[in-house]
């Protein structure tokens, strides 16, 4: 799971080099098949992968979504903010090029993962207008419980405040996605200072903003460092090589590929 153990979070300076590094099927697996599908979930719940990552929202009469935007108008056949909607009518909708699939509650994801070993990484997305949806954390880590899964769940999101609110809910892991405008206004160094100020035990830089030099700064401060973003080839390599923590991906297939390929070449460097 992402981060620092629950029972341990306080102690930061930890071994930053880790055996494998973990693939997350984004959205379970967008460009496979398609934006939060339940075909696409199913499909990576039986995968050798670690994590599958999904976004939430709550829906006008209290219950919880999974899809990636704020509205349905992108990827869906239907319009509106989740927010404004019934469960009903966010179920109505038609995912495109998803099989003819319907957007699924987090208690239906629940179920799909109960018997996969595949772990959950959980992002509360903001509402429309980029803020963030008042007193929803709580009800996300509630449902989760109930559910049986909390235990199974790391948490995610580019806002501080829905951090601090996860953080003060739960004592599952939580993940700072740190967005290129910000890493460029804060530089390294704000960074880490915003990290020091909230708790934060790991962060997640877009791999096309991620290097060296900078997974070096992050680690030698005992945070965890991830990626998002790696959906080719390239990128997955190029996360692969660096060793991060763990990257999520539109192509799951893809990078569980390319990472037994990477793994079968160190095995045969090490044996000349």
């Amino acid at each position: 799971m992402t981060g620092i153990p629950s029972d341990d979070k306080t102690k930061k300076k930890m071994t930053m080099t880790y055996d494998v590094t973990r693939i997350a099927s984004h959205r379970g697996g967008t460009l496979e098949f398609g934006d939060s599908t339940p075909q696409g979930f199913r499909a990576t719940a039986a995968m050798a992968l670690e994590e599958v990552e999904f976004d939430v929202h709550p829906t006008a009469d209290g219950a919880i979504m999974v899809h990636h935007d704020a509205t349905l108008d992108r990827t869906t056949d239907a319009t509106g903010a989740i927010r404004d909607l019934t469960e009903a009518q966010v179920r109505a909708a038609t995912i495109d090029y998803g099989a003819g699939g319907h957007p699924i509650s987090l208690a239906e994801l629940c179920e799909i993962f109960r018997e996969s070993a595949v772990t959950f990484r959980c992002e509360l997305k903001p509402g429309p207008g980029g803020l963030a949806y008042p007193g929803f954390a709580p009800k996300v880590v509630a449902e989760l419980t109930r559910c049986g899964m909390l235990h199974r769940t790391g948490f995610s999101s580019f806002l501080i405040e829905t951090v601090d609110a996860l953080q003060a809910a739960s004592d599952r892991p939580c993940v700072w996605l740190v967005s290129p405008p910000v890493l460029t206004q804060l530089g390294a160094a704000g960074v880490l200072e915003v990290c020091a100020a909230h708790g934060i035990a790991e962060i997640g830089m877009n791999i096309d903003s991620a290097t060296a030099e900078l997974m070096t700064q992050v680690r030698a401060a005992g945070i965890h460092f991830g990626c998002w973003g790696a959906h080719d080839a390239a990128r997955i390599d190029r996360a692969l090589e660096m060793g991060v923590k763990v990257f999520t991906t539109d192509r799951p297939s893809l990078a569980i590929a390319r990472r037994t390929a990477h793994q079968t070449a160190r095995q045969m460097e090490a044996a000349q």
